[in-house]
């Protein structure tokens, strides 16, 4: 079968490729950046990769008509709440439009639970994008599902931080709120299965885990598993607001996100029991065995996507990589130095495995305080850290950088900052004939942004000099 996949970048997008394509399948994966596509991707002759933007119906001519499933994978969270539900509703007119005139047979869209007569904006625009999808020309089959725990989801992350970090939590009234937490495997088992049957041709089906839990069991039984004493008390004081900010400073979430999030916490989510499971022969596993299993994934450091890389927790960019691969020349100020190299392979492994865990080789006191003081502006901080320990793609979160360009063949990483700043900056590391050259560009917004640059230019010749000669050194 020939199956595109939108979304291919995405948390469960780029977990369904490699079960669809083991299948033996072609697979067309539709991004909006090809620069952010694995580069795996470019290897195998299963996997073609379209650059398209459903916002951007010129773009889509490129996507090939001779579909014969697609899955629906478009979500716009990462978007202020004023304008979300409005990509989302044009991304999926502008889908059903394209492939309405094409020889789709089936789309297959993941979905949340709703259930509830009061939606959140973010699960009402759930409703409404299935709405849209809806037509006579393919089959829609819906799967809607709720909390997802695996291995780098928001959800597993955001209760990792809150637990790991608080032994004592004062925490909203929405912890009380019921949900039924469904594994990653387990959604990847029901999007895989559905795929070519007719007998699920225009249905809708709720998937869940086996148990219904509050947020704050959840996290309770988060540090029982993790062999933790954590007390939390809830108190109905905690406006929207303030839940947002709650989990904003303590989590490693955008305030964005943090917003949608409280958003939709407070709507019960528990789906409807129907015969799903037993006709594709899915039996989620229980809460407590999806963390167990997300935490070998993560013990075995092989965590194959993460909410952290995907544009949801960006500070500053939008989605086209390719904007800010150019580091510009003109108006902007410089740090550049190089160092002899005395083991190139170790210098590099050093370079791939830089920020997260690792930290920054020198001075990593000082990146914390500036990561405290971005979190503190209302930027991202250093919580993101990284999702591989030793290997970086396009497109990664690296604490508060993102990966522009990563070729360890070229010798070549390139982050862009998205901490707050006036202006735009660059961190560049490139080996040519046996010398590192480490260049941080800054391109100044207005007199705020030179009085930025010429206010930490003290920190940068200690800060840059110390990691410039770590990570040459043996």
């Amino acid at each position: 079968m020939k199956i595109l996949v939108t979304g291919a970048t995405g948390y469960i997008g780029k977990r369904l490729i490699p079960v669809l394509t083991n299948e033996g399948h072609q697979v067309v994966c539709v991004v909006r950046d090809t620069l952010r596509a694995d580069k795996t991707y470019l290897e195998d002759d299963n996997i073609s990769i379209v650059e398209a933007d459903f916002l951007k119906p010129e773009t889509l001519k490129y996507i090939p008509k001779d579909i014969d499933v697609a899955y629906y994978l478009i979500h716009s969270m990462s978007n202020s709440s004023n304008n979300f539900e409005r990509l989302e509703a044009a991304c999926a007119a502008n889908f059903k439009n394209y492939f309405s005139s094409t020889n789709l047979k089936q789309v297959i869209y993941l979905s949340g639970i709703t259930n509830e007569e009061q939606l959140s904006k973010h699960l009402q625009s759930r409703k409404n994008v299935e709405e849209i999808l809806a037509s006579d020309s393919y089959a829609l089959t819906v799967f809607k599902a709720g909390i997802i725990v695996g291995s780098g989801s928001s959800s597993f992350e955001i209760i990792r931080d809150l637990v790991e970090k608080l032994p004592v939590m004062v925490a909203p009234k929405w912890l009380n709120t019921k949900t039924q937490p469904l594994a990653v495997r387990d959604v990847l088992a029901f999007l895989s299965k559905a795929k070519a049957r007719k007998d699920l041709y225009n249905t809708s089906f709720d998937i869940f885990g086996p148990e219904i839990l509050t947020y704050k069991q959840m996290l309770l039984k988060f540090a029982e598993i993790r062999g933790l004493k954590r007390y939390i008390l809830t108190v109905p004081v905690m406006t929207p607001k303030l839940s947002s900010y709650w989990l904003y400073f303590v989590t490693s979430t955008s305030y964005k996100l943090a917003t949608t999030l409280v958003d939709s916490m407070g709507v019960q989510i528990v789906g409807k029991s129907s015969n799903i499971n037993q006709l594709l022969d899915v039996h989620p596993i229980t809460y407590k065995e999806a963390v167990q299993l997300a935490f070998e994934k993560i013990e075995q450091n092989s965590i194959v996507s993460s909410w952290k890389d995907s544009m949801i927790s960006s500070g500053r960019l939008k989605n086209n990589l390719h904007k800010y691969i150019n580091v510009p020349i003109y108006g902007c100020f410089k740090d550049y130095k190089e160092r002899k190299i005395q083991n190139e392979e170790d210098t590099i492994n050093k370079i791939w495995s830089i920020g997260g865990t690792t930290g920054w080789y020198y001075g990593n006191f000082l990146w914390k305080i500036r990561g405290y003081l971005d979190k503190l502006a209302g930027g991202i901080g250093l919580r993101r850290g990284r999702t591989h320990i030793s290997e970086l793609d396009a497109g990664d979160a690296l604490d508060f950088w993102r990966v522009i360009f990563s070729d360890k063949k070229e010798k070549k990483l390139l982050l862009y900052a998205e901490m707050k700043l006036p202006g735009e900056a660059w961190l560049e590391f490139r080996i040519e004939n046996g010398l590192l050259k480490q260049t941080a560009t800054f391109r100044p917004r207005g007199i705020a942004g030179r009085l930025y640059w010429y206010s930490v230019y003290p920190f940068h010749g200690l800060i840059f000099n110390g990691l410039i000669n770590k990570l040459v050194s043996r």
